[in-house]
């Protein structure tokens, strides 16, 4: 459970500084179609949230999330995993930083017999699968670190040196 903590405190933090790195951007260089999967960085970070609001929902329908989901689950499903939630980044801001809070009070609420269960879910198309909760928990961070690094390499070419993304940078040290 503890690795999960972490995870969740790493993606907030990540979180918040991607966004203040980003704040150093004009809209329209937010908006920029940069090459990338999701063309620009407001594109990308809009697929993050995307993403997670996906899970989240499917998260949500563990009897473990209910309650701390709640929020969450009341989005309409996103049509796809390029939609642009919110087209400007101090709106999409507030709702990342929301749901950031969310992710963690959810984790630290977690029991070890909650991630050892397992998770029935559609994907987008509709197919059906059933999976096991814990790497479903870690494909959520994860998927958000994958694209937290594209949208660094984003803000390095328009500029933006991101600093450092290690998560040894949280991770406390053991007496001894």
């Amino acid at each position: 459970m503890n690795q999960y903590i972490l995870f969740a405190e790493y993606n907030q933090l990540m979180n918040q500084r991607l966004y203040g790195a980003c704040a150093q951007l004009s809209d329209e260089a937010l908006k920029q179609d940069r090459g990338a999967f999701f063309k620009s960085v407001l594109g990308t970070l809009n697929h993050i949230l995307v993403g997670d609001i996906i899970w989240l929902k499917r998260f949500s329908e563990h009897p473990s999330s209910k309650s701390n989901l709640q929020y969450v689950s009341k989005f309409v499903k996103p049509e796809s995993l390029d939609s642009i939630l919110f087209d400007d980044l101090e709106t999409l801001k507030l709702e990342r930083t929301k749901i950031d809070r969310i992710i963690i009070q959810w984790i630290n609420d977690l029991s070890e017999t909650d991630i050892d269960d397992t998770i029935s879910y559609k994907n987008m198309a509709g197919v059906s699968f059933r999976k096991e909760f814990s790497s479903l928990i870690s494909h959520l961070f994860l998927h958000q670190v994958h694209h937290r690094g594209q949208a660094t390499t984003l803000l390095s070419q328009a500029g933006i040196d991101f600093g450092d993304t290690d998560i040894i940078e949280i991770v406390g040290d053991v007496g001894g």
